[in-house]
């Protein structure tokens, strides 16, 4: 990542462009630009296509991306969705089977590596939570994003990894309800049938208005591009979100469960 980033920083500078100006350009912000250009973030698909055209179309980023595309952390199924992510504008979830990365505690996703089959070593699992991690900081670096969640009650009420781990998680989710760009539902046991019984999605918008879905199984993933699929997913999770908690409620759920912890 970081001789990416200094290849782009070059071929920039090559065609007289200030991180500001290259950033108007390919639409993102200067300081998106010089994160990339320093090796600190990923550089999505859309950053490189552009990049290429603003730059004299030389080849270098569209040869190269596809390399970085190999990190260690992320599953081949997830990597293009992963770079979608990095410049949406909403991402919204709906989870039946574990807590979305987005949301994880350490202790929380450790304990989903350690008992994963086959098993991982510690190098394996370190780059996991590495790449995880640094998935999570979208949440706060990108307060002009609106990031959903629609979690299952019971995703709580399993106490993956025991009550301490699930205390923290709890606490963890809470605080992040806290920021502005982000809510999160809790769909209640009570609730004896809703829209996402087929199973767990994710949608998201993009700056110029294109909707993806993806659809995440046992060691696979689907994209999701077709227009119509995408259409029938979005109406599921708009009937989710009124089948749901409130958010008040969501929270004083949290906050009970919490407590008998």
């Amino acid at each position: 990542m970081r001789t990416f980033g200094a290849v782009l920083q070059a071929l920039r500078e090559h065609a007289g462009l200030s991180r500001e100006e290259f950033g108007d350009r390919v639409g993102f912000s200067k300081h998106t630009v010089a994160s990339v250009e320093l090796g600190r973030r990923m550089p999505d698909v859309v950053l490189v296509e552009r990049g290429e055209e603003a730059t004299g179309n030389t080849g270098a980023l569209r040869k190269s991306f596809p390399k970085l595309a190999r990190q260690p952390g992320l599953a081949a199924w997830f990597r293009q969705w992963a770079a979608l992510e990095q410049m949406a504008i909403t991402l919204y979830t709906y989870e039946c089977r574990l807590i979305p990365g987005l949301l994880q505690t350490e202790a929380y996703a450790r304990t989903l590596f350690t008992y994963q089959l086959p098993p991982l070593d510690d190098e394996q699992i370190e780059a996991q939570w590495v790449a995880r991690a640094e998935r999570q900081r979208l949440l706060r670096e990108r307060p002009n994003t609106a990031f959903g969640f629609i979690l299952e009650e019971h995703l709580f009420r399993r106490c993956t990894g025991g009550e301490d781990v699930t205390r923290e998680l709890i606490e963890h989710v809470l605080e992040i309800a806290d920021l502005r760009n982000v809510e999160i539902q809790i769909m209640p046991t009570v609730q004896k049938t809703h829209a996402g019984l087929d199973g767990p999605m994710q949608l998201l918008e993009t700056p110029d208005t294109q909707r993806f879905a993806y659809c995440e199984g046992q060691e696979s993933g689907q994209f999701i591009a077709d227009p119509k699929v995408v259409s029938m997913l979005q109406m599921r999770y708009a009937r989710m979100r009124s089948q749901a908690l409130t958010l008040t409620d969501s929270m004083s759920l949290l906050q009970r469960m919490r407590g008998e912890l």
